[in-house]
């Protein structure tokens, strides 16, 4: 089975360019998109309706950043463990105590500026983290890219927590 950048003809880089993405997957979604295939056999309706949920599913993990991350790290044999391997640099563990506990006297106080702050600060973290995945992609340093995967991962679900804490205190 073809990679999902091989599938939108793209090279394999961590820096995408998003308007050939979508200029890519408009093309192959237009190949083989289920409603071209209304008058054919079932087996050709399956067929296009497996070749179109691939190519969505190649199309959002291409278009995240997180996901993107992963894929190129699995598709060169790490296996990220997120399950299992919880394993976390000093320092990382270190930054994510101070957030949780900022996040809680947020959560006691109710203050939205705090969590708008602490929105920020997160915002920045993770865009930082971004770029260094990109980096450690770019020189092929898919066992380190591996852990800063990892963290991206806490990251994300911590900016969710604040998102999800912005409706409550807002709403």
């Amino acid at each position: 089975m073809q990679n999902h950048f091989a599938l939108f003809h793209l090279p394999e880089s961590f820096a995408i360019n998003t308007s050939a993405l979508d200029k890519a997957y408009h093309e192959v979604q237009g190949q083989v998109h289920p409603d071209r295939f209304v008058n054919g056999s079932d087996a050709e309706k399956r067929v296009a309706m497996q070749w179109a949920t691939r190519a969505n599913e190649a199309y959002q993990t291409l278009r995240n950043p997180l996901r993107r991350a992963s894929y190129m790290c699995e598709l060169h044999g790490v296996d990220l463990q997120v399950e299992s391997n919880t394993a976390m640099p000093m320092a990382f563990l270190m930054q994510q105590m101070e957030w949780r506990e900022a996040l809680d006297e947020i959560k006691a106080g109710k203050d939205v500026t705090a969590l708008a702050q602490l929105d920020t600060e997160l915002a920045v973290a993770w865009k930082s983290q971004v770029d260094r995945i990109a980096i450690l992609l770019g020189s092929s340093d898919y066992t380190d890219a591996g852990v800063a995967v990892r963290e991206l991962m806490f990251l994300d679900k911590f900016r969710a927590e604040i998102a999800y804490l912005f409706d409550q205190l807002e709403g």
